[in-house]
C-alpha cells in the first residue's frame, strides 16, 4: 500500500475553462433571510451548530444554481437544500437501518404534504413536509412528479451509502460512480429549475438532455469530493487512526473514514499517494468538460421553445454554481474559501479534528 507522503494537496483549477459564468439570483439575500427564518423553527440542531450549519450558506447554492427563478420558485429550491443538508448532516452517522427509517419518514412527508407527522418523530419529517407544502403551489404537475421520482431515488441511495460505511467496504470506482450519482442530489435538484415548466416527456427524455444531466452529476460529485476530501477526513475518528495521521503508512487505515469519496476510492484501487488520485480526478474532469460542451452542441434547439433553453442552461450552470458555493460558503474550507480557491492549497487535518455538527 502507498504512503501518505503530504498533509497538503493542489487543488485543481477544474473551471478554469468552463464557458458558463458565475450569476446569482436578485432574490437572494430576501430569500435567504425567509428560508433560514423557517429553518429555525424547527429547532433542529443546538444553537452552535445551528451558527455552524449557516456558515455553509446552503441558500447561496440554491441561487447560484437557480439565477433565474422568481422569488417564490427560489424559495422552494432554498428550502431543497436545508432538506437536503438537514437529512445529510443526521444521517452520516448513523446505521443503514436508522437511515432507511429516517428516509421512509421523509418521503411519506412528500407524498402526503397536508398530512400532520406522527408524533415522536424526527424533525427531519417535519422539515420535508412544510417544504413541499409549499413548493407545491408552485410547480407544474410534471415539475412535481419529475421531483418526486427524483428524490425517492436520491433518498433510498443513501441507506445504500449508509451500509456501505456498516460494513467499511470500498467499493471499485465504476460502482461508486453508479451510487455517487445517485447519492450527490443533484438529479433531485433539476426539477426545481423547470418548476413553472411543462417540458413534454420526448424532451425531457431526449438522450442528449439525459446524458447532459448525467455529465453534469460527475462534474459536481468529482468536484465535491475533491473539495469535501479535507472535512471528511477530519471528521473521521481519531482513534481508529490512533492519533497517528502525521505518520500514515496504510490507505486502509484512512479508507473506511472517507470511503465514500473518489479520493479514498483511487488510493485503493490504484495504489497511489493523495497527489496521484488528485491528478486521476483532474483528468477525469478535464474529459468530463470537454464531453458536456461537444454534447450541448447537439441538443435537439427550436427556436420557439424557450423552455428547452432555460432548461439546458440551468443544467449546464450547475457545474459552475457548485464551484461558487464550494468557495464562497463555509461549507468545506471554513473561512478560507476564498483564499484556496485563489492559490489552490489545502492543507489537510488531523482525523478527528471536527465532529458532527450536530452533536
Amino acid at each position: 500500500m502507498p504512503e501518505l507522503t503530504s498533509t497538503e494537496f493542489v487543488l485543481p483549477n477544474t473551471m478554469a475553462n468552463w464557458p458558463w459564468l458565475r450569476r446569482i439570483n436578485p432574490h437572494f439575500a430576501t430569500v435567504k433571510a425567509e428560508s433560514e427564518a423557517w429553518f429555525r423553527t424547527f429547532n433542529a440542531f443546538s444553537s452552535k451548530a445551528q451558527k455552524a450549519f449557516e456558515k455553509c450558506d446552503f441558500c447561496r447554492l440554491a441561487s447560484l444554481a437557480y439565477p433565474a427563478l422568481d422569488k417564490q420558485r427560489l424559495r422552494t429550491g432554498c428550502d431543497l437544500m436545508m432538506l437536503f443538508f438537514t437529512f445529510d448532516e443526521y444521517t452520516d452517522v448513523l446505521s443503514a437501518p436508522e437511515v432507511r427509517r429516517y428516509a421512509d419518514s421523509v418521503m411519506d412527508a412528500l407524498k402526503n404534504p397536508n398530512k400532520p407527522r406522527p408524533e415522536g418523530e424526527h424533525v427531519v419529517g417535519e422539515v420535508a413536509r412544510q417544504f413541499w407544502a409549499l413548493g407545491i403551489h408552485s410547480a407544474t404537475p410534471l415539475a412535481q412528479k419529475h421531483f418526486l421520482e427524483m428524490f425517492e431515488d436520491y433518498i433510498y441511495s443513501v441507506v445504500d451509502q449508509a451500509r456501505d460505511r456498516d460494513d467499511k467496504r470500498i467499493r471499485g470506482s465504476e460502482e461508486y460512480m453508479i451510487l455517487r450519482r445517485r447519492t450527490i442530489g443533484l438529479h433531485p435538484s433539476y426539477p426545481m429549475q423547470e418548476l413553472g415548466m411543462n417540458l413534454a416527456d420526448e424532451i425531457w427524455n431526449h438522450p442528449v438532455i439525459d446524458e447532459l444531466r448525467r455529465i453534469a452529476v460527475d462534474i459536481v460529485l468529482l468536484d465535491n469530493d475533491i473539495c469535501s476530501y479535507k472535512k471528511e477526513l477530519a471528521q473521521g475518528d481519531d482513534s481508529v487512526c490512533h492519533m497517528r495521521f502525521f505518520h500514515i503508512q496504510l490507505v486502509s487505515e484512512l479508507s473506511f473514514l472517507t470511503q465514500h469519496n473518489i479520493i479514498t476510492i483511487i488510493m485503493h484501487e490504484r495504489t497511489t499517494d493523495l497527489n496521484g488520485a488528485v491528478e486521476w480526478v483532474a483528468t477525469q474532469r478535464k474529459a468530463l468538460a470537454s464531453q458536456f460542451i461537444e454534447l450541448y452542441k447537439k441538443v435537439p434547439w427550436d427556436d420557439g421553445d424557450a423552455q428547452l433553453q432555460e432548461y439546458v442552461e440551468g443544467i449546464a450552470n450547475w457545474p459552475r454554481a457548485n464551484d461558487s458555493w464550494i468557495f464562497e460558503s463555509g461549507r468545506y474550507f471554513g473561512s478560507e474559501g476564498l483564499r484556496v480557491q485563489k492559490d489552490r492549497k489545502v492543507v489537510l487535518s488531523r482525523p478527528g479534528s471536527a465532529k458532527f455538527f450536530a452533536e
